[in-house]
């Protein structure tokens, strides 16, 4: 949540064995035997994405912690806040459509590399602007440097994990969104009110550059990792499918598949929930419960402790029923309906106490990133390696696009219902909005992809 910079589609991955004698199982376990090596790298790897997304997250929560000091600074209205938050998913969206094809492209190192240095130097720039405009830009340029921490980093537990640890290897380094989302609140108020507000977004930048000293020199490709022994290779191998280094899957041609569109409209309805979350909890503490962001800060704290701990097990059930016998269809869609059976109870969070309120959104959180790494995992489940993150690139820019909409929806509406001086309806609505969308996320998802199985793709050769 890095193929060395291949100008191919992650030919080292994608090329059969049999062509690669420098990597031929034999040697794998020469090499084993003498590093010792226990065959639990894979997991070093997911450790790398994990730290990755939790940055990423950190640096997306700053400016809704921020809100109410921003508000007496630049003076902006919630409209003109829901617009700023817009001009981050517009960018956002065309970046996850580059950063898909730029990482099959290119490859998960150096697709994962060229985003985090894009981000971190995008956060460190908001320091430098104090205006409404000044803070699309940099919210602009943030977007477009965050969209291919996804893209990269699920073509990276694709190629190093095999389908049946997938699910839960994805909730792990999804887990990184709730851990940037719990530490956020813990620090970001403290440090703006002790050294301003500009300390925030400059710490936020150093800490993506610092990850880089961790991901080249830790991250390679499973065949090419001097780190990985035989018998990992083969856990990681054993249900690979066969594929053609020269073959490339026409962009485009992605869109004429119902199973590429279960994913896009999945990802319309429910991402937006998320950056709703992400964006007005803060807000809706303090206008609702008058709790400003000094006291709300162990609310929102405590929300996000739960989602890390419940999500990640989300992930880790449909593994578990997988390897108990049931197909992989059968488990993602369990999982996924009961996912979204969860999220339902938010309808109440207006009409109860402040830590009840906590315990629902916390659910709703959970059920959500459970909802969203099973989700993540069915473009493996039915698509080849060489266009995961293609899908993922394209599912994503409209999950932007809805996110778009809804910030722009959020503020107008709050506006409206400040001014008859009843926000708290107004936040009714809209928290009855996000409970009710992954029943109808689920239904459509399950109508464009009954299964969640390969199937072939039609593909032209290089």
């Amino acid at each position: 949540m890095l193929d060395l910079g291949s100008c191919n589609v992650n030919p080292v991955t994608t090329m059969p064995s049999a062509i690669k004698p420098e990597r031929t199982s034999s040697d794998a376990a020469v090499a084993s035997s003498q590093s010792g090596n226990s065959g639990n790298y894979r997991w070093v790897v997911c450790a790398l994405l994990f730290f990755a997304t939790t940055i990423n997250y950190i640096d997306r929560q700053i400016l809704s912690l921020l809100k109410e000091i921003l508000d007496k600074d630049i003076g902006w209205t919630n409209e003109q806040f829901g617009w700023v938050n817009s001009a981050f998913q517009f960018a956002y969206g065309i970046g996850l459509l580059g950063f898909g094809w730029f990482v099959d492209r290119f490859g998960t190192k150096l697709g994962y590399a060229v985003s985090i240095i894009a981000w971190s130097f995008a956060a460190a720039a908001h320091a430098l602007v104090g205006s409404f405009t000044g803070f699309i830009a940099a919210r602009s340029a943030l977007g477009l440097g965050e969209a291919g921490n996804f893209p990269s980093a699920i073509k990276a537990v694709a190629l190093w994990f095999p389908k049946r640890e997938r699910a839960f290897a994805t909730s792990i380094f999804n887990a990184g969104t709730n851990a940037g989302a719990l530490i956020a609140p813990a620090v970001i108020p403290w440090m703006a009110y002790t050294w301003g507000w500009q300390s925030c977004f400059i710490a936020a930048g150093i800490a993506g550059l610092l990850w880089l000293f961790l991901w080249v020199p830790f991250y390679e490709v499973p065949d090419k990792s001097k780190r990985v022994g035989a018998a990992e290779l083969a856990i990681i191998r054993s249900d690979r499918e066969d594929e053609n280094p020269q073959d490339k899957v026409p962009w485009l041609s992605l869109l004429s598949y119902r199973q590429t569109w279960s994913f896009i409209t999945a990802k319309f309805l429910t991402d937006p929930v998320w950056w709703f979350f992400l964006i007005w909890l803060p807000d809706f503490f303090k206008k609702t419960r008058g709790l400003e962001i000094k006291k709300s800060w162990i609310h929102i704290v405590t929300i996000y402790g739960i989602v890390t701990v419940l999500s990640i097990f989300g992930g880790w059930v449909t593994g578990y029923l997988t390897k108990r016998g049931w197909t992989v269809t059968r488990a993602r869609k369990t999982g996924m309906f009961i996912f979204a059976l969860c999220a339902l109870p938010i309808l109440c969070v207006t009409r109860v106490g402040d830590w009840t309120a906590v315990l629902l959104i916390g659910l709703a959180g959970s059920a959500h990133q459970a909802w969203s790494a099973n989700l993540y995992t069915t473009v493996s489940d039915m698509f080849p390696k060489k266009a995961v993150a293609s899908v993922i690139g394209i599912g994503g820019m409209a999950g932007s696009a809805g996110g778009i909409l809804f910030p722009a929806l959020t503020g107008r509406m709050l506006d409206h219902f400040q001014k008859l001086g009843n926000v708290t309806t107004g936040y009714a609505i809209l928290f009855g909005i996000c409970g009710c969308m992954y029943l109808l996320a689920f239904w459509l998802n399950h109508l464009c992809a009954p299964r969640f199985e390969p199937f072939p793709l039609k593909e032209s050769r290089a």
